[in-house]
């Protein structure tokens, strides 16, 4: 397995956007199960709020309102923008490419190569990476990755395995060319034998929409439902992946590149649950102190959960030269690991709509 290197670029501004309406997950889904029920979930997984999109609002529209205020609060050209990636597994439709969309909504020139990526909890780190190269490469100046999911949309309220956990959230990030940086490594890993795991079974091109699809129905002893176009997770198999790989591949990425762990500004990590990062923290030896969490607030943001911690936790920490070792893991089964240098990067407040 490689580990990639990548020369002169990072991050230069970063910003956020989440919706207005707030989840008190103590409270959600006592129309279906008891108090005591849903307080034994909520204390377990640790998520106490998250955020939630109307009926009408799309992922794309909170990278939109991220990248507004980026571009606001950074007075950046917008026709020095060349490349705009949107990452997402919740876009506007099956096709166009919501990137193309967004190219246009933003008013960027229309020689700004555009391209969708579909990628759950690993893809903040596997686009850093995409980018990294194609600027490196030469000839882009600066690019636009906007990161986005509405994870609301996609789970059943009535099964509980899932129901607590996930929230909606954007990002945008400018990254651009400069020696400053240094030099970035990241890891990149994936193992689709477990791609059943965390699945959405219908509503795609092996299972197409149908009334079958759409008809929920009791999937467990403990009378959880849900649809086949709903998301499923096997909780217990995934955390067997995340304690069997995850820990592994951040000792070789540390070995492979000579670095110590322990020199870490910041560890960043997908804020999956509470007690797998809990987990990973421990078996890795790692200060507390410099592992921002948001989780408890913003709930599991799926590939969003990496940049919008690094904007809520860390707005006011990230002058001169930071350090951050960064890990995601799901969906696919997808994880990587990324050793990321940051230079005076601009953070902006989260906005709310």
């Amino acid at each position: 397995m490689a580990i990639v290197t990548y020369k002169g670029v990072g991050i230069s501004a970063l910003s956020a956007c989440v919706p207005s309406r707030k989840i008190d997950n103590y409270h959600y889904g006592l129309d279906i199960w008891s108090e005591s029920e849903v307080k034994k979930v909520v204390d377990k997984i640790g998520v106490k709020e998250r955020r939630f999109v109307d009926e009408r609002t799309c992922a794309s529209d909170l990278c939109f309102a991220a990248a507004e205020r980026l571009f606001r609060d950074n007075d950046i050209d917008r026709r020095e923008i060349d490349l705009l990636v949107f990452l997402s597994q919740t876009p506007d439709y099956r096709m166009p490419a919501t990137s193309i969309l967004l190219q246009n909504r933003l008013g960027l020139e229309t020689s700004t190569m555009a391209f969708d990526i579909s990628l759950g909890c690993s893809g903040f780190i596997n686009g850093l990476g995409i980018i990294y190269g194609l600027l490196q490469s030469g000839g882009y100046r600066k690019a636009l990755l906007l990161d986005g999911e509405t994870r609301s949309k996609v789970y059943s309220r009535k099964d509980r395995r899932e129901a607590f956990i996930f929230g909606d959230a954007g990002i945008a990030a400018l990254i651009e060319s400069d020696e400053k940086y240094g030099t970035s490594s990241f890891s990149f890993n994936s193992d689709g034998s477990r791609g059943n795991l965390i699945m959405i079974p219908g509503g795609g091109y092996r299972n197409m929409s149908s009334i079958e699809t759409l008809t929920e129905k009791v999937v467990d002893e403990y009378g959880n439902i849900r649809c086949d176009e709903n998301g499923y997770m096997n909780g217990a198999d995934v955390f067997n992946f995340v304690i069997e790989e995850v820990p592994k591949d951040i000792k070789r990425l540390i070995e492979v590149t000579g670095s110590d762990i322990q020199k870490m500004d910041y560890y960043v990590f997908h804020q999956a649950n509470a007690f797998i990062n809990n987990y990973i923290a421990k078996k890795m030896k790692l200060s507390r102190e410099r592992i921002p969490w948001t989780i408890q607030k913003f709930g599991n943001t799926s590939s969003v959960s990496i940049p919008l911690t690094i904007v809520s936790e860390l707005k006011d920490k990230m002058k001169g030269k930071k350090k951050l070792m960064l890990s995601a893991f799901g969906v696919g089964m997808a994880w990587a690991t990324a050793i990321v240098p940051f230079v005076d990067c601009q953070i902006s407040d989260i906005v709310e709509i």
